[in-house]
């Protein structure tokens, strides 16, 4: 059984608490440190790790604070060099080759998106649950079988980024951007199609866009098209 806090899933900051009530992780360090620390109830003595998935501030903000805290960070070496991260509670971990932290076991894998090494991460446990975590990529490569919780960037579509264009609210380069460095509604049906969904219990949509998403519609197209629970990241 999985349990998935989200502390804050937008551009203003990315942070979440996974546990499998033995071994509780931090996926992302997105804001100042105080407010994480609140928005855990100052229960920080309980994480057992951090991953960071890149280097952009609205994922990493609190490293070095969450690191000075007494917690390790796992990221790759691109991530660690643009954040000029460095001691002992940095642990460097590279696509494909997994670790274990506690009674997880977690697999990098790559991403694209415009940073250093960016990755996203598969994370099992003991009791046979399987999570992917994907974040600010516009492309996955990956198939993944035997899923039981996606947490899926699901940041914009492309009808209203071309409305918002075509009204002069989004230039150009903006959109070109955007669709070389994140995941939107079309590519997570996509990516929710070519996967194995048949034990998955949650669809977590995250990140979505303040002005090039629609939380109501997307929550609905992405139940419509699997038949499972979805849950929209609250921003």
């Amino acid at each position: 059984m999985i349990d998935i806090q989200c502390l804050g899933s937008s551009s203003a900051g990315n942070a979440y608490r996974i546990t499998d009530g033995h071994t509780a992780l931090l996926l992302e360090a997105g804001f100042p440190y105080k407010a994480l620390q609140r928005t855990l109830n100052f229960r920080m003595s309980d994480i057992a790790g951090c991953l960071i998935s890149h280097e952009h501030g609205d994922h990493s903000k609190a490293a070095k604070d969450v690191m000075k805290s007494g917690i390790d960070i796992y990221t790759s070496q691109g991530t660690s060099d643009a954040l000029e991260l460095t001691g002992h509670r940095l642990k460097l971990v590279k696509a494909h080759q997994q670790f274990e932290i506690g009674t997880w076991t977690i697999r990098p894998f790559e991403i694209e998106h415009d940073a250093a090494e960016p990755l996203g991460f598969l994370l099992a446990n003991t009791a046979g649950d399987k999570l992917v975590f994907l974040t600010d990529t516009y492309y996955c490569q990956y198939r993944f079988a035997g899923l039981t919780h996606i947490m899926v960037e699901c940041n914009y579509s492309i009808d209203i980024v071309n409305r918002r264009v075509a009204a002069g609210e989004l230039h150009p380069g903006q959109k070109k951007r955007l669709l070389r460095s994140h995941f939107g509604l079309e590519h997570v049906k996509g990516f929710l199609r070519a996967n194995d969904i048949r034990k998955v219990e949650e669809i977590w949509l995250l990140h979505l866009s303040d002005s090039n998403s629609d939380a109501e519609r997307f929550k609905r197209e992405i139940q419509e098209t699997t038949g499972k629970l979805v849950r929209v990241a609250d921003r």
